[in-house]
């Protein structure tokens, strides 16, 4: 799965995290898979606060584990600076194509998560990247659940209804994992 969003959204797919250099490269963190796919958006809309700005990405590349990309108009550490902490999105409507069964995670954000019996555990809030796969972070209840974004635990999504359904109790972690 990769960062994405609804129709008519931006979708965010990364955050500017540090400057990199003396000629205006900035740092990326990047939510897509793999990570240098970001840079395939030559037009990133950059939000920080509550300013938003449209920015060309004039080259980038992967440097080490993450990217680093040289903006227009920013030619120096200084200009790169005042970038630092800012979401990088770009309109839902520029993403690829999904197979059947796929999902951006932007589009399970806020769903509700069901176990096999019906019950409620919380919603979507969040994902996050482990070494062996994304895990979906649902809260609810007073509780913090992470539960493992694949098969056989992901059992349905149904964006339609808003809901996902899961093989997960609050309590449950795969082998070496706590929640």
């Amino acid at each position: 799965m990769s960062a994405a969003g609804s129709a008519s959204r931006r979708v965010v797919l990364g955050r500017i995290t540090g400057v990199f250099g003396i000629k205006g490269w900035v740092k990326v963190q990047s939510f897509t898979d793999p990570a240098e796919s970001i840079l395939n958006f030559r037009e990133w809309q950059l939000e920080q606060r509550t300013a938003r700005r449209a920015v060309e990405v004039r080259e980038g590349r992967r440097h080490g584990t993450q990217v680093v990309a040289h903006l227009a108009s920013f030619d120096d550490r200084d200009a790169a600076a005042a970038l630092v902490g800012a979401e990088i999105s770009v309109a839902r409507e520029s993403l690829p194509p999904l197979a059947s069964r796929e999902y951006y995670q932007a589009d399970l954000i806020g769903l509700t998560v069901r176990d096999m019996a019906g019950g409620v555990l919380g919603r979507i809030d969040h994902f996050v990247d482990a070494p062996a796969h994304a895990v979906m972070v649902v809260v609810g209840g007073g509780r913090e659940s992470w539960v493992p974004a694949i098969p056989p635990y992901l059992r349905r999504v149904d964006l339609a209804q808003g809901e996902v359904l899961v093989d997960w109790q609050p309590g449950d972690a795969p082998e070496g994992q706590d929640t």
